[in-house]
């Protein structure tokens, strides 16, 4: 950041680490020397563009708050401080940054140049998410990543045609997941002592948020540290094999959750093309990419569709998804039609009227769903919560105009109320579980609206709208008297 007074380094704070015993790791704000516990620096507060904390937003001296170089790109806005590393005698350690370092620096920072990533696939198009990086001046996916992160997936990108087909898709999503953890929008958990020195992933917000202190995190070091490929690899690719050859389920019933196997079940199958080639055999799947409102499937056709809707006015899925769809464009270009419209999703990022585009195609969802249902027996089952009386609202109308009606329900824990997008925030941390027929597939339960909702308990509040949900999709009511149904059942 700048001033009148000249150039400033801003962190989001000075100590690095906190130890578990308590003792404080800090930077020195005149050197950078990095000082371990009561040590007081000796540098004589000379030398180097002085170092503040973020709670300080204006110059002392001339009073001018401080500005960022939005002119620069974006991973060239910031200055590396430390490094950290394991010494296998003497473990965990944090360091200033010596010659060894920056020649490193300097290295990929040579090479950036020579990297065959096209600029014109990683184009930041404007959305609703995605203006946050175009109001910091960011026009371009490549340059929210160091030189050193860009050298790593350039050789990804090379290297992965070479690979069998199943396993370069299983490394492709590895390296598409381990972005979250290795760009200039990841933050450092070293302050505090939970976790410390964890890395601070790209959404932990979901959305686009910008550290003062960023973590160029090292890939492809081999302990299982966070958001390492070693230990994303064991985490999210092994240990979902390992479970798709034994599947297991919670079991409930217990006074204390455990989980059980799924005796002579196993997760796994043959990819087919079609539909027909699906009906030949068992242990077979059929992946199709395109559109809910037209599923290419016959009528009378599914036992049972299990899904989870766009949460009504949540734009998260679609904008921020380009983050790793230029990717996976350049990992796995033949997989997939990784360029479409985002203004066709049930949640438009383009339309200040979300609401009523949320209502048109998820009708058109639901009608698609009630044809290829197999009756008598066919259900509809999803998931769904809000605050918002017009989010049930659109709901319940859609599900209407597609004439199914509720039969069950059960109220399951979401989130944990520490997670840093809803933490000290009123947020629900149950879902509703809906269970779904078509009118006419299967009896029609009774639902007695209640008298209140409760709005000061998830589980409640949850389990409220599902019954009134039941309710109004059991009435005559019409658009409008749905809506207003909402509004006093929530408000």
């Amino acid at each position: 950041r700048t001033c009148q007074c000249g150039p400033i380094i801003i962190v989001d704070s000075l100590v690095l680490r906190q130890e578990s015993d308590g003792t404080l790791i800090r930077l020195c704000p005149y050197c950078r020397r990095v000082n371990r516990g009561d040590t007081e620096c000796v540098c004589g507060q000379q030398g180097k563009v002085m170092i503040i904390e973020r709670e300080r937003s204006h110059c002392q001296v001339c009073k001018m708050p401080y500005s960022e170089d939005l002119e620069s790109l974006y991973y060239q806005r910031f200055e590396p401080l430390a490094a950290t590393g394991h010494c296998p005698d003497h473990g965990y350690f944090i360091k200033a940054m010596d010659d060894l370092s920056w020649q490193g620096l300097q290295e990929a920072e040579h090479r950036r140049g020579s990297l065959r990533l096209p600029r014109q696939d990683f184009v930041v198009e404007s959305g609703r998410k995605s203006m946050q990086l175009l109001r910091r001046g960011v026009s371009n996916y490549l340059d929210l990543f160091s030189s050193r992160q860009l050298a790593y997936l350039d050789r990804a990108v090379e290297v992965l045609p070479a690979i069998e087909p199943l396993a370069r898709l299983n490394l492709a999503l590895l390296v598409s997941t381990s972005l979250e953890f290795n760009s200039m929008l990841c933050g450092y958990k070293g302050k505090g002592r939970r976790r410390s020195g964890a890395v601070r992933h790209t959404f932990a917000h979901h959305a686009y948020t910008f550290p003062l202190t960023v973590v160029e995190n090292n890939p492809i070091y081999h302990r299982r540290a966070s958001g390492t490929l070693q230990k994303l690899f064991e985490m999210r690719i092994r240990r979902a094999r390992r479970w798709a050859m034994a599947p297991r389920e919670r079991d409930l019933n217990e006074k204390q959750s455990r989980f059980i196997p799924i005796v002579g079940e196993r997760d796994t199958g043959r990819e087919v093309a079609d539909y027909a080639s699906l009906q030949a055999g068992t242990q077979r799947f059929l992946l199709q990419q395109g559109s809910a409102t037209r599923l290419n499937l016959p009528d009378n056709s599914v036992d049972s569709i299990v899904t989870d809707p766009p949460y009504f006015d949540s734009v998260q899925y679609s904008d921020l998804s380009a983050f790793f769809r230029v990717w996976l464009q350049q990992l796995l270009p033949q997989d997939a039609v990784w360029q479409y419209d985002v203004r066709d999703s049930a949640v438009d990022p383009h339309n200040n009227d979300a609401e009523s585009r949320y209502l048109e195609l998820m009708s058109e969802i639901f009608r698609e769903c009630a044809r290829v249902l197999r009756s008598p027996h066919g259900r509809l089952i999803f998931t769904f919560h809000h605050w918002n009386p017009k989010g049930w609202s659109a709901l319940s109308l859609g599900l209407k105009r597609a004439g199914f009606h509720l039969l069950n329900y059960a109220v399951v824990h979401a989130e944990h109320p520490i997670s840093v997008h809803i933490a000290n925030m009123k947020a629900l941390t149950h879902d509703a579980i809906l269970v779904l027929a078509a009118n006419g597939d299967a009896v029609q339960r009774n639902w007695s609206p209640p008298t209140a909702i409760d709005t000061n308990d998830s589980a409640l509040f949850c389990a409220g709208c599902a019954e009134h949900l039941g309710w109004i999709l059991n009435s005559s009511l019409a658009a409008g008297e749905i809506e207003e149904a909402w509004q006093q059942a929530l408000n």
